[in-house]
Formats: C-alpha cells, sequence, structure tokens
C-alpha cells in the first residue's frame, strides 16, 4: 500500500465505531465525492470495508478529514497535506528522536504558513467588509 496514508492510532482514539461514509460526510461537511477522493489518493484510507466493500470510518479517520478540511481554505495542497498528516503520525508513533524533531519542524513551518494564510484572508475579508459597507451605504441614499 505504498503512498497510501494511514494514521496511527493514539490513547485518546476511544471511539471505535465504524462509520459510514455518508455519515462521515455529514459530520465532517465533506461530500462523499470528496471522501472518496481522498481516499483514491492515499490521502486519507478507510481503516476497514464493510463485508459488502463500503468504507467504514473510525474517529481518527474523521479527525485527519477535518484536518484537510481545515487546511483547504488556506490554500494548502493536496501534496501539503499529506506532508503534514505525515508529520503528525510520525510526531504521535515516534520512535526515534530525530524523527520527532523533524516532524515538529515540518508542524512549525505548516503553522508559519497557516498563519501566513489566515493573514491574508483576514485581510480579503476587511476588503469585502468595507464593500459591503460602500454598497449598504448605496443603497441607503435610494
Amino acid at each position: 500500500m505504498l503512498g497510501r496514508t494511514r494514521h496511527v492510532n493514539t490513547p485518546d482514539d476511544s471511539d471505535h465505531r465504524h462509520r459510514q461514509i455518508g455519515e462521515v460526510a455529514a459530520e465532517t461537511e465533506l461530500s462523499i465525492k470528496t471522501i472518496r477522493h481522498y481516499d483514491d489518493v492515499g490521502l486519507v484510507v478507510p481503516s476497514a470495508r464493510s463485508a459488502g466493500g463500503f468504507r467504514l470510518y473510525t474517529r481518527g479517520d474523521i479527525d485527519r478529514l477535518l484536518v484537510i478540511r481545515r487546511m483547504k481554505p488556506l490554500g494548502f495542497t493536496l501534496d501539503d497535506m499529506r506532508q503534514l498528516l505525515a508529520a503528525q503520525d510520525a510526531l504521535s508513533g515516534s520512535d526515534g528522536r530525530a524523527q520527532a524533531i523533524a516532524a515538529a519542524a515540518t508542524l512549525a513551518e505548516f503553522h508559519e504558513r497557516a498563519e501566513q494564510a489566515c493573514a491574508q484572508l483576514a485581510r480579503q475579508l476587511d476588503y469585502a467588509r468595507e464593500l459591503t459597507a460602500q454598497l449598504a451605504d448605496h443603497a441607503d441614499r435610494r
């Protein structure tokens, strides 16, 4: 299963119940098509399949999908998402200090990029609010 990302189970992964893709889509606010795409490209592979072949997701899988959902509006690519998830996995399941240090450095880099993207979005939101206020002023003058 080369290139496909699986998460490392952590002690706080206490909800072991499997969820079908429709329930996952509702919880994550991602479309079923998008969730399937993330599986197809190896970004979030469901932890299990039903006897009928349906994708089954754990709490950990859903948490990974939520990370991706948060990254998408900030302009991160699929490869960026894969790198971030791998760094999180390495940090939580790290056997070696060097691996943990590298994973922490990767997460710090992504944190900085996320901060920059948030600042840019905040500026864009300010512009949108300025325009909305300007249009409201014009509408009030009628």
